[in-house]
């Protein structure tokens, strides 16, 4: 009878701690159900002010310039003032067209100029090719053959847009007759660079492929991550501008390689335009902000050495972005080089 009783006391624990265990597993999944719905309400909420805001920005803050198909693709390009040749204005990683809206209108006053939005940035339609400078520069030139915008012209390129106007310059030789860098990218910057912000670049890539996931769902633009500015947020704070960011930043070392083949510019005019070395980048700790500008100026000289008819100017005051925090010296640069081509091309044997 004792050991039937033990059995019986037994199987009551074990019939008790049954349910006990059907309980908990039945209580976490009402929890695990509830958190999936939250999360589902939490991302359609996101999505929702995500693309109402969009849509807001878009609405009060009008693109300039058009869409213009090119092999079935819309590319948005903005265009204005008359003269030859035409500057073309190719912006920084990650930014649109609007990033030149400070130097645009005065550059209309002398001579022909348009920026433009590279493929799934700001306006303009996604592409599905590598986002390298050499694939940049065939769809720029695409697109100007598109629109009807026939050289010759003055490639002005920003940061890396620095890479992508030199390969377009390397593959259309025959078509530009001038450049400025403004703040260049320099080819060989990824291995002179102090190791520790080398170390710092995964940290970066991974940051702008969080931007790319979280965008759709509004995370960014309520961190206030977006550009303040109202012009340069409404084209560019949207999913598709932040995936070509990210993807321009994942091509970069191929960039470089490319741009390191591109080679001397021979005689062509050329202004290098670099920011002062008493503002070196805010983000960057303050011992390696200056380590890092050093070299940055060192590569900014040898720039100026690309062509025998180099120039190097310093925009005192001004960050990396010379043509927002000092638009007139760029604007004076791109003259500079429009009147040493226009003066080249009337006493060429071709022009009489």
């Amino acid at each position: 009878m004792q050991v039937s009783a033990d059995l019986l006391r037994i199987d009551l624990r074990m019939a008790t701690s049954g349910a006990s265990s059907s309980v908990s597993h039945s209580r976490l999944r009402r929890i695990f159900v509830v958190l999936v719905i939250l999360l589902l309400l939490l991302a359609g909420g996101g999505f929702l002010y995500e693309n109402i805001f969009e849509a807001r920005d878009r609405r009060f803050n009008k693109m300039e310039g058009h869409l213009v198909d090119v092999n079935g693709r819309n590319m948005h390009m903005n265009c204005s003032g008359e003269g030859s040749p035409t500057v073309i204005l190719e912006s920084g990683l990650g930014d649109s067209y609007a990033s030149w809206r400070k130097v645009h209108p005065q550059i209309a006053k002398f001579t022909r100029v348009c920026s433009y939005d590279r493929a799934g940035m700001g306006y303009s339609d996604p592409s599905s090719e590598p986002r390298t400078s050499k694939v940049i520069a065939g769809e720029l030139h695409a697109l100007l053959q598109a629109a009807h915008i026939p050289p010759p012209y003055v490639m002005v390129g920003h940061s890396m847009g620095g890479y992508n106007v030199r390969v377009f310059t390397s593959v259309y030789r025959d078509e530009v007759v001038g450049m400025v860098l403004v703040d260049a990218s320099h080819p060989d910057q990824e291995n002179r660079f102090p190791q520790q912000l080398r170390d710092m670049e995964g940290g970066w890539q991974r940051e702008a492929q969080l931007l790319e996931y979280t965008m759709p769902f509004g995370v960014p633009r309520l961190l206030g991550m977006c550009n303040q500015d109202a012009v340069e947020r409404a084209a560019e704070c949207n999913w598709h501008s932040a995936r070509e960011a990210a993807a321009e930043l994942k091509s970069f070392p191929e960039s470089a390689t490319q741009t390191a083949a591109t080679g001397s510019l021979g005689d062509m005019p050329l202004a290098v335009l670099s920011h002062d070395p008493d503002k070196p980048s805010s983000e960057l700790p303050p011992g390696l902000a200056k380590s890092t500008n050093d070299v940055w100026e060192k590569m900014q000289e040898e720039l100026v050495h690309l062509s025998s008819r180099g120039t190097q100017t310093i925009a005192k005051g001004s960050s990396h972005y010379i043509q927002a925090d000092r638009p007139e010296v760029v604007v004076d640069a791109i003259r500079s080089i429009v009147e040493q081509a226009r003066q080249i091309q009337s006493s060429s044997p071709a022009s009489h």
